[in-house]
């Protein structure tokens, strides 16, 4: 399997295929809007707009697994990023990312780079970067902050 066999719904309930990303430099984040990191939509949505027209794309995935910090609905949440951090890129319906109901991504994506402690998610901000070929290139930990992770964007969209 590759990251390119899988879909996902956005926010208003659309199926995106990820195979509409191919060629493009992908960070897959799953977020949430009452945790400390929250912040971190600033600096995502900074690196989107600095590269986006590049062929860099972010696709968030608010998740309410960890300590209840997005117990809201879809829409709730998707008007938070908006107001609060002008957030344009791509964000998909609340999912589960550890357990037996994780969706079908965050399983393949945590087989493909595990963690410091194992498989498993352990807090909200967990980023993956992949490649203009659907690779799993670097899993980063929640609380790496989004401008550290600009080199490896630039050598991937400069390949």
């Amino acid at each position: 399997m590759k990251f390119y066999d899988f879909a996902a719904k956005e926010m208003d309930g659309k199926d995106i295929q990820m195979e509409n990303y191919r060629g493009e430099v992908v960070l897959v984040v799953n977020t949430a809007s009452k945790c400390g990191l929250t912040p971190q939509f600033k600096g995502l949505e900074e690196l989107y707009k600095e590269y986006n027209e590049r062929g860099f794309e972010i696709l968030g995935f608010p998740c309410n697994q960890f300590a209840n910090q997005d117990s809201g609905s879809n829409e709730e949440i998707q008007q938070f990023c908006l107001l609060n951090y002008g957030v344009s890129f791509t964000m998909f319906e609340k999912i589960e990312v550890n357990g037996q109901n994780a969706h079908p991504l965050y399983k393949f994506l945590k087989n493909e780079e595990k963690g410091f402690l194992g498989k498993e998610i352990k807090w909200n901000f967990t980023k993956f970067l992949i490649d203009t070929e659907g690779n799993v290139i670097k899993r980063y930990a929640p609380t790496v902050a989004p401008a550290k992770i600009k080199t490896d964007i630039e050598n991937l969209l400069n390949k």
